[in-house]
C-alpha cells in the first residue's frame, strides 16, 4: 500500500510541476505574444482524417507539441522547442527526485515482498514512459467523476468561450490536486518511521502544492469575472450562435415547413427524434419545442403541450414566454379548461421570473393567438388589460439627443390620403402576385411569316412542353421524397417543395430558363436565386395565412393621415407614429418577426435541387432551327465546372440552340421579382431589425454576404438603432418621376445601335464576330495556333461583357418606361458598414449617369432667387470644368456659355452637342434642359423645379482623415478650411507629381521624360480618390494603366513602366500633403492585424451606435472537437480584415454623416436624398442643406472618435488576449490530463 501511494504521489507531483511551469511560462509567454502581436494557438496532433469524435486516440509523448513562443513556428509530429530555465530546473529535479526513490525503494521492498496479496496494479517503476504515466492519471480520474461533474461536461458548457473552457478544464485538476494532498498527509502520518526525509519532501511538495493551488483559485475567480461581464456573455453567445445557428435555423424553418403544408405527423416526429439523441438534443432550444407547442395549442390539446414541458425539462432548457403563450392560448380554446390549471401556469410563469405583460410585449402572435390568450387570462383576472408601453428611448448618442428632445413639424407629402391609400393597394397586389411582367422598350424586329412559323412557334410549343415534363418530373421527385425511408432525423427537402403549388415551381424554373445569359451563370449564384424565389412566395403565403396582410392595410390606412397633404400636421416621426398605431390596435396578429427566415444553407439547397431537376429533364430537338440536321432529344442545360482565379466553381451552361432561339425571338416582355421595382406607395417605415421597407417582400435591414449570421445577431441584441431607423426612413419616403423627355431620346439611342461615348450599350450585333478555326489543320503554325486561340478568347469575352452591359441597360430602360407616368418610392436599407442603398436592384437613384438624369422628383418647388443660380453652377459641376473657380467663377462661366446651353435643350441630337462633352453627359443634358424651361418663364424665380442639385464631397475620405487627425494642411486641400478659390486635392497631387517627374527627367530617367505633357488630373484622380479607401500599390498601378492607355497619344510601350513609376509618385505625394492620414491609417490597420491574429474579426460602434463587423473570413474553418458536441467557428482573414478596416472606418463615419445631415434636413422640411457623400437637394434649399450638412460634419468630429474607438478595441483586445492564454492552459490540461477527449485543431 506505501509503495503503491507513493508511486501515485510521485506521479502526480511530476505532473503538477510541469503543469506550474508551463502555467509560468505561458503567462510569461503570452505577455511577450500579446507586444509583438504574435499569439497563436497550439495544433493539436492529428491522427487519421477528419475530426474525431468521442474517445480519440491517446496522443504519444514524442507526439505532444509545445507551445511556441512568439516568433516560432508549430511543426507537425514532434516539436522541438529550445531549452529554458524552467525546464533546466526540472531536469534536475528529476535527477535528486530519481536518487531518492532508489534510496526509498530499497527499503520498501522486503515490505512489498511480504505482502503480495496489497500489491497494486500499478507496479511499474516511476521511471515508467510518461505515456503510461498518463493512462494511470486517467484511470485515476475515472473512478472520481462519479463523485463531482463531469470535466467533459463541463468543457461542453463552455467550450463557446475559450476562457469558460480554461476555467473547466483548470477545476478538475484542482480539486484532484487538493484530493492528492490530502493522501500524502495521510500517508505521512500512517508510515512516519519509514523515512523522516519523505515527510520532510511531502510537507515542503504540500506547500508547493497550496501554491498551485492558490494560482487555479485566482485563475478561476478571474474568469468567473469575466464571465459575469457583458463583454464575454457575448463572446459566448456570438461563437455559439455562429457555430449552432444555422443548424437550429434549419430545424426551425423545416418544422415551420411541416406545420404550414399540415403535415404535423411529419413535424412531431422530427422533433422527437432530435430530442431522443443527446448530441442532436444539445442543438435544440426552446424557440424549436414552441413551434408544435403552437400546433397543438390551435388543436386545444393541452395534453400534448405538457409532454413537450416534459421534453424541455428533460432537455435542459427553461420554458419562456412562448412556451407559456401557447400553454394558455390552447386553455384559452378549451371553453372547459379549470382556472386551477391556469392559475398554476400562471404561478409557474412567477416563479420563473416571467409576468403576465412580458407575454403581450414580447411574444409574436399570429392569428388568433392574443385573443385566445387573453381569453385564458381574463378567466381568473376578469379585469385584466394587458399593459404596453411604446418605447421612446431614441438612443443614447449624444449626436442625436438634443434632436429628439425638440419638437419638430416634418414635411407632408405632395397627396391626399385617399391617394395613399389607393396607392397602398396597387403595391400590394403587386407584392402578393411577387412578380410582375413588363413591355420591353428594344424595338422588336418586323415579325414575318417565315420567323413566326421558324422562331416564335416552335419556342411557344417548346415552353409548353418543359412546362408538363418539368410538372411529371416534379411530382415524381415529390413521391420519391415522400416515401422515401430515410432516417427520421435527417432534413428532408419534401417539405419545401410542397409550399407552393406544384405549377409554381415550373414557372420559377422557366423564368430562370429564360433569364440565364447566353455565358451560362455560377451554380451558386442560380441555386440562390431560385431558393430565394421560394422563400419570397412562401413568406408572402405564411403571412396570408397568419392574417397579417388584413391588419398591415388597416394601420397603413391610418399610417397615411401623417403623411397626406389634407390631414393635420404631427410632430412625430414615422416610425414613432407606426409604433403608436401598432400599440393602440394590438388585438390580432403581430405584423413583426411572425416568420423564421430561412439559413442560407437550405436556400441553396433547395435551388440545387430544382436545377438538378431542370438539367435532368429540360431537352430539345436538335434540328428545332435547322431540318438538316439529325433529330435527337439533348439537353439545353449543362453543369460544366470552370476556374475563378484558382478556384473551381460549378456552372450552368445552356446549349447554344437554346441561347439563338431566344435571341431571334426577340421578347418583347421582361418578367421581374415584385422586389426589383420600385413601390407604388411610400414604404413601410423601419421599426425594428426585421420589419420595414416593403409591404410584404421580406427584406433585411443589413446587406451581408451569403451565409453570414454575425451582423444579425449583433443588430437583434442593440437597442439603440432609432436614428439608423428614422435616417433610412426619411430616403425612402422621397417620392420620385420619370423625366419623360429626356427618357425618350435615351431609349431612341438604345434602339439606334447604341453609343459607347454616350454609355449606351450597343446591341450584340454589333459585337465582333468570333473566328473560327480547325486546330487540328496543318496550315496552321503553333505560333497561328496559339493567336488564333487569344483572338477567340478575347472576343468571347467581349460579346459576353456587351451582353451583360445591354441587358442591364435594357433592364433598366425598361423598368423606367413602365414608371413612366407613375410616382414611385425606393425603400432604403444598408451594408454592414452603415451605407445605405435602395432595395430595388437595377433602377434606382444610385445608378450611372443615364439613370440618375431621368430621375426627378415628384414633389416640385419653386426656384426662388438663388435656385436658378444653383441650377447652373450645378450644370458646370456637371461638365467637369472649372474645378479649381469658385462658386461665382463658375456662374460666370455658365452665362458666357448659355447659347451652348440653350442650344442642347432644344436640339441634343442635332445641334451643336455641346453637353456630350460633360463628364455626365445625361445628368447635364437634364441640367440644360431645366435651365432652358426656367429661363424662359415668366418669373424664373416662381418656375416649379423638380430637378435634383448634387452637392459632392471633395474627396470625402481624405476630408474625413484630415478632420480625424486635426490635419490642417490637409484640411485645407479638401476644402474644409476658409480659402479664397475651392481646392481640388486631386488637381494638387497631379502638380505635386508633375514636380516630382520634372525632377527626375532633369536627372536623365527615361520613363519620366516620356510622360512629359500627360500627367492630368484624370490620371490620377481614381488612384487619389481610393487610396483613402485601402487601394495597394497594385490596384492603383492598375487604375493609372486604364487612364494611360484611355490617351490615344501615349506609347503604348511604355504604360507599364509609367503606370509602375506614377503610382509610386502618387503615394509619395499623398504622404506629404496628408501626414496625419497616413498615421491613423497604419494604426487602424495594426490594430485590425493584432485583432484577427487573435482569432476574431475586427468589430466597432458607430457614433450613432450601429454596430459593425467585417465579415472577411478564411475559406477553410478551424474546428474544435469536444468530446461528442463539434464546435465549428470561422477563423478572420487576416490580409482582409487589416487592409479593410481603414476604408471600412471611414465609410461607417460617411454614413453617419449622411444620416445625421437627413435627420436635420428631413426636420427642416427640405427634400433630401444623397448618393453616399453626394446630396442632393431641390435648387432652393441648397444652401440650408449646405448648412446642415456642414454643422453636422463639425458636430460629428467634434465627438472623440478615434479615443472612443480606441477604448472599444483595447477592451475587446484584452479580452481577446486572455481569451488565448487561458484557451492554450486549456489545450494542454487536456492532452495532459484526460486522454477521453480529445481535441482536434484544424487550423
Amino acid at each position: 500500500m506505501h509503495f503503491f501511494l507513493l508511486l501515485t504521489f510521485n506521479t502526480f507531483y511530476n505532473l503538477l510541476l510541469v503543469l506550474e511551469a508551463r502555467i509560468q511560462q505561458l503567462q510569461s509567454d503570452v505577455v511577450l505574444d500579446v507586444q509583438h502581436a504574435k499569439v497563436q494557438f497550439v495544433k493539436a496532433p492529428s491522427h487519421g482524417k477528419g475530426v474525431p469524435s468521442g474517445r480519440g486516440p491517446r496522443i504519444p509523448p514524442h507526439e505532444k507539441t509545445d507551445i511556441p513562443k512568439s516568433g516560432q513556428t508549430v511543426a507537425k509530429g514532434t516539436s522541438k522547442s529550445q531549452p529554458s530555465r524552467w525546464m533546466e530546473k526540472l531536469t534536475q529535479e528529476r535527477k535528486n527526485k530519481l536518487k531518492k526513490q532508489q534510496h526509498i525503494q530499497q527499503k520498501t521492498q522486503k515490505s512489498v515482498r511480504e505482502k503480495p496479496t496489497e500489491k497494486s496494479k500499478v507496479t511499474t517503476s516511476n521511471i515508467m514512459p510518461s505515456g503510461t504515466a498518463h493512462k494511470i492519471i486517467s484511470s485515476a480520474a475515472k473512478k472520481n467523476r462519479t463523485q463531482q461533474t463531469k470535466l467533459s461536461d463541463k468543457i461542453r458548457a463552455a467550450v463557446s468561450s475559450p476562457v469558460t473552457a480554461a476555467a473547466a478544464a483548470t477545476a478538475a485538476p484542482a480539486s484532484k490536486s487538493h484530493k492528492l494532498s490530502k493522501q500524502k498527509r495521510k500517508a505521512s502520518k500512517r508510515y512516519p518511521a519509514e523515512d523522516e526525509q519523505t515527510a520532510i519532501e511531502l510537507q515542503e511538495r504540500a506547500k508547493e502544492l497550496a501554491e498551485v493551488e492558490e494560482l487555479e483559485k485566482r485563475l478561476n475567480l478571474q474568469v468567473s469575472d469575466w464571465t459575469s461581464s457583458s463583454s464575454e456573455e457575448h463572446l459566448q453567445e456570438g461563437n455559439e450562435a455562429v457555430a449552432c445557428g444555422d443548424i437550429q435555423l434549419s430545424i426551425c424553418s423545416y418544422l415551420e415547413a411541416c406545420v404550414f403544408v399540415g403535415d404535423i405527423e411529419r413535424a412531431q416526429r422530427f422533433l422527437l427524434s432530435q430530442h431522443r439523441v443527446m448530441s442532436r438534443r444539445r442543438l435544440l432550444n426552446t424557440g424549436v419545442y414552441n413551434i408544435m407547442m403552437r400546433v397543438w395549442a390551435k388543436k386545444g390539446t393541452l395534453n400534448h403541450i405538457g409532454r413537450i414541458f416534459i421534453l424541455l425539462e428533460e432537455a435542459g432548457l427553461k420554458p419562456n414566454v412562448g412556451s407559456y403563450a401557447a400553454a394558455l392560448e390552447c386553455m384559452g380554446r378549451n371553453p372547459n379548461c379549470s382556472p386551477k390549471v391556469i392559475s398554476r401556469c400562471l404561478n409557474q410563469m412567477k416563479e420563473d421570473s416571467l409576468s403576465v405583460d412580458d407575454l403581450f410585449s414580447q411574444c409574436v402572435f399570429r392569428q388568433d393567438e392574443r385573443d385566445m390568450l387573453l381569453r385564458a387570462i381574463r378567466v381568473v383576472e376578469p379585469d385584466y388589460q394587458p399593459r404596453l408601453t411604446l418605447d421612446m428611448n431614441q438612443g443614447s448618442s449624444a449626436l442625436v439627443q438634443d434632436f429628439y428632445r425638440e419638437n419638430h413639424t416634418y414635411p407632408k407629402l405632395d397627396f391626399t390620403q385617399e391617394e395613399l391609400q389607393d396607392r397602398f393597394k396597387r403595391q400590394l397586389s403587386v407584392e402578393q402576385a411577387c412578380t410582375v411582367t413588363i413591355d420591353s422598350v428594344e424595338t422588336a424586329k418586323p415579325v414575318t411569316e417565315n420567323m413566326e412559323k421558324m422562331v416564335r412557334k416552335p419556342r411557344h410549343e417548346q415552353r409548353t412542353q418543359w412546362q408538363k415534363v418539368l410538372l411529371q418530373a416534379l411530382r415524381d421527385c415529390k413521391l420519391i421524397l415522400a416515401n422515401t425511408n430515410t432516417k427520421s432525423y435527417r432534413l428532408n427537402l419534401y417539405p419545401y417543395l410542397c409550399l407552393l403549388e406544384d405549377r409554381e415551381y415550373v414557372d420559377i424554373m422557366i423564368q430562370s430558363v429564360s433569364n440565364l445569359p447566353p455565358s451560362g451563370e455560377s451554380l451558386k449564384i442560380l441555386a440562390r436565386d431560385l431558393g430565394h424565389r421560394v422563400f419570397t412566395k412562401y413568406s408572402v403565403r405564411q403571412k396570408h395565412q397568419n392574417q397579417t396582410v388584413e391588419k398591415l392595410g388597416s394601420i397603413y390606412s391610418m399610417y397615411t393621415d401623417l403623411l397626406a397633404k389634407d390631414t393635420k400636421v404631427y410632430d412625430v416621426l414615422p416610425r414613432e407614429q407606426w409604433c403608436k398605431l401598432e400599440m393602440e390596435h394590438s388585438s390580432g396578429p403581430t405584423l413583426q418577426g411572425g416568420e423564421i427566415s430561412w439559413p442560407y444553407i437550405v436556400t441553396l439547397e433547395l435551388g440545387t435541387y430544382l436545377v438538378d431537376l431542370m438539367v435532368k429533364n429540360l431537352k430539345i430537338n436538335s434540328d428545332i432551327l435547322n431540318p438538316a440536321f439529325e433529330r435527337k432529344l439533348i439537353p439545353i442545360l449543362y453543369h460544366m465546372y470552370t476556374f475563378r482565379s484558382t478556384r473551381q466553381i460549378g456552372f450552368i451552361k445552356p446549349h447554344p440552340i437554346l441561347t439563338q432561339m431566344q435571341q431571334e425571338a426577340t421578347e418583347t416582355k421582361l418578367t421581374f421579382d415584385s422586389y426589383v421595382m420600385p413601390m407604388m406607395c411610400p414604404p413601410v417605415p423601419w421599426t425594428t431589425v426585421k420589419f420595414g421597407a416593403y409591404l410584404l417582400t421580406p427584406t433585411k435591414l443589413m446587406r451581408t454576404v451569403d451565409g453570414a449570421t454575425q451582423h444579425e445577431l449583433l443588430l437583434e441584441k442593440c437597442q439603440n438603432l432609432h436614428a439608423v431607423f428614422d435616417s433610412l426612413n426619411q430616403l425612402g419616403n422621397c417620392a420620385w418621376r420619370i423625366n419623360k423627355p429626356l427618357l425618350d431620346i435615351i431609349i431612341s439611342i438604345f434602339n439606334d445601335r447604341g453609343s459607347d461615348k454616350l454609355d449606351i450599350p450597343p446591341p450584340l450585333s454589333e459585337a465582333p464576330k468570333i473566328p473560327h478555326f480547325n486546330p487540328q489543320d496543318p496550315n496552321y503554325t503553333a505560333s497561328q495556333k496559339a493567336q488564333l486561340k487569344r483572338e477567340v478568347i478575347n472576343a468571347k469575352k467581349k460579346c459576353s461583357e456587351m451582353h451583360s452591359l445591354r441587358m442591364d441597360a435594357l433592364y433598366k430602360l425598361s423598368i423606367a418606361h413602365h414608371m413612366r407616368d407613375e410616382i414611385f418610392w425606393f425603400p432604403h436599407n444598408m451594408d454592414f458598414r452603415g451605407r445605405t442603398y435602395p432595395c430595388p436592384p437595377y433602377f434606382n437613384h444610385l445608378g450611372s449617369d443615364v439613370t440618375r438624369a431621368i430621375l426627378v422628383f415628384a414633389e416640385g418647388k419653386p426656384l426662388g432667387p438663388k435656385g436658378l443660380d444653383w441650377l447652373k453652377i450645378h450644370l458646370v459641376n456637371l461638365t467637369g470644368l472649372k474645378k479649381r473657380s469658385s462658386l461665382q467663377g463658375r456662374l460666370e462661366y455658365a452665362n458666357t456659355i448659355i447659347d451652348d446651353i440653350l442650344d442642347s435643350a432644344d436640339k441634343p441630337l442635332t445641334g451643336k452637342k455641346w453637353w456630350m462633352n460633360a463628364d455626365e453627359p445625361w445628368q447635364a443634358l437634364a441640367c440644360c434642359m431645366e435651365i432652358a424651361n426656367a429661363v424662359r418663364a415668366p418669373d424664373p424665380a416662381k418656375f416649379i423645379s423638380h430637378f435634383p442639385v448634387h452637392q459632392d464631397g471633395s474627396c470625402n475620405g481624405l476630408q474625413h482623415y484630415a478632420a480625424l487627425g486635426r490635419d490642417v494642411i490637409g484640411a485645407r486641400s479638401v476644402n474644409l478650411m476658409p480659402c479664397e478659390l475651392p481646392q481640388d486635392v486631386y488637381s494638387g497631387v497631379a502638380q505635386q507629381v508633375e514636380a516630382f517627374r520634372a525632377r527626375d527627367a532633369e536627372s536623365g530617367l527615361m520613363i519620366a521624360k516620356v510622360l512629359e505633357g500627360f500627367i492630368s488630373r484624370k490620371v490620377v484622380k481614381q488612384t487619389v480618390m481610393t487610396v483613402v479607401y485601402g487601394v495597394t500599390r497594385y490596384g492603383g498601378r492598375l487604375q493609372i494603366e486604364k487612364r494611360l492607355k484611355e490617351i490615344d497619344e501615349f506609347p503604348k510601350e511604355y504604360i507599364w513602366d509609367a503606370s509602375h513609376y506614377l503610382v509610386r509618385q502618387v503615394f509619395s505625394g499623398l504622404k506629404e500633403m496628408f501626414t496625419g492620414t497616413r498615421e491613423i491609417q497604419d494604426w487602424l490597420t495594426e490594430s485590425a492585424r493584432l485583432i484577427s491574429k487573435c482569432g476574431h474579426t475586427v468589430e466597432w460602434v458607430t457614433p450613432l451606435g450601429l454596430p459593425i463587423i467585417q465579415p472577411y473570413h478564411r475559406t477553410r474553418n478551424q474546428v474544435v472537437s469536444v468530446a461528442t458536441k463539434p464546435l465549428v467557428t470561422q477563423r478572420p482573414d487576416t490580409v482582409k480584415q487589416k487592409n479593410a478596416f481603414p476604408p471600412n472606418f471611414i465609410h461607417s463615419l460617411d454614413s453617419t454623416h449622411m444620416m445625421l445631415t437627413a435627420l436635420h434636413c428631413y426636420s427642416a422640411g427640405l427634400t433630401f436624398v444623397s448618393v453616399h457623400d453626394c446630396f442632393w437637394t431641390h435648387a432652393i434649399t441648397v444652401d440650408i442643406m449646405n448648412k446642415v450638412c456642414r454643422e453636422q460634419f463639425v458636430a460629428l468630429h467634434s465627438q472623440p472618435i478615434l479615443q472612443e474607438l480606441s477604448n472599444f478595441l483595447n477592451k475587446h483586445t484584452i479580452m481577446f488576449t486572455e481569451s488565448a492564454l487561458f484557451f492554450r492552459v486549456f489545450i494542454y490540461i487536456l492532452l495532459t490530463f484526460d486522454s477521453d477527449i480529445c481535441v482536434s485543431l484544424v487550423l
